[in-house]
């Protein structure tokens, strides 16, 4: 994350204590009430104080997804969100903004700014260990950490295009923070995802049957759906992929850390995702 970076983000950036506007002042950002948040030397912002930002992946799930993601074994995905976060997306307006809410490593924020050329981009996530990556993604990208159950840290009508991959989801926070002609994109997997996996590691967490219906309850008040599409594909993972495909899930911190490291052979699996893309409702 480049000082330029961080300084084009403060018009968008608000004051979690008082919602003021943030500008940066040497290593840290201040609001007008003078309320300080420091800039680690990770390079990502520090909104959430103290032990409130340690949670999220550890530094080891950190590493693993960071690794997976990398070695393009979800490309396919990437590729879909990438398509529909950008449709419709002018980039000649405006400079788009486009957030990342539990971003993670930002893998998926950078595809998206790399298919826009001027748009800046932020990262939220609670991991700082995640965010140290997140920070380094992209030359566009703000890192910074935050909840995605509390209000946004961002400005009103300021985004226009909000991902959603795998992450906790905030409708109402949603629809405040983007334009009226954004766009959410919400990705989400199906019950054959991973099942193969699943089947030969008990421990890791099962896919909800009611997600789908628990998801619409939620969205549809707040955004309606424009189009929602499936991923699905068989992917042949080796031995590492497959470690580090179970070590960066929360079932990693059920799992015998011997056991994911021994050696062992790769694994066939189902990648099945639905990515959806939604437009804000009018505010009453």
């Amino acid at each position: 994350m480049s000082p330029s970076a961080v300084q084009a983000a403060c018009d968008l950036l608000r004051c979690p204590l008082c919602a003021g506007p943030l500008d940066a002042a040497g290593s840290a950002l201040r609001c007008p009430e003078r309320h300080t948040f420091d800039i680690s030397r990770h390079g990502y912002v520090s909104l959430l104080g103290g032990a409130k930002a340690v949670s999220g992946d550890d530094a080891d799930m950190a590493r693993a997804r960071e690794r997976f993601l990398g070695s393009s074994a979800y490309e396919a995905l990437r590729e879909r969100i990438v398509a529909l976060a950008v449709e419709g997306i002018g980039d000649d307006a405006h400079a788009p903004v486009v957030l990342d809410i539990g971003a993670g490593t930002g893998h998926y924020l950078a595809g998206v700014l790399d298919a826009l050329p001027r748009a800046r981009g932020i990262a939220l996530d609670t991991s700082v260990r995640s965010l140290r990556a997140a920070a380094r993604a992209h030359e566009r990208a703000v890192a910074a950490t935050w909840d995605a159950f509390r209000p946004f840290p961002l400005a009103d009508a300021s985004v226009d295009v909000l991902l959603d991959v795998f992450s906790p989801r905030n409708p109402a926070e949603f629809r405040r923070v983007l334009r009226r002609d954004g766009r959410l994109i919400v990705a989400r997997p199906t019950q054959r995802h991973l099942a193969e996996l699943r089947a030969e590691v008990p421990a890791m967490v099962a896919i909800d049957p009611a997600k789908e219906q628990r998801l619409a309850a939620a969205l549809e008040p707040h955004v309606r759906e424009m189009r929602t599409e499936l991923v699905e594909t068989a992917i042949d993972l080796d031995a590492e992929q497959t470690r580090d495909l179970v070590g960066m899930t929360p079932s990693a911190r059920h799992l015998d850390p011997a056991a994911l490291a021994a050696d062992g052979a790769g694994l066939t699996v189902t990648l099945s995702v639905l990515v959806s893309a939604y437009a804000p409702r009018s505010r009453a």
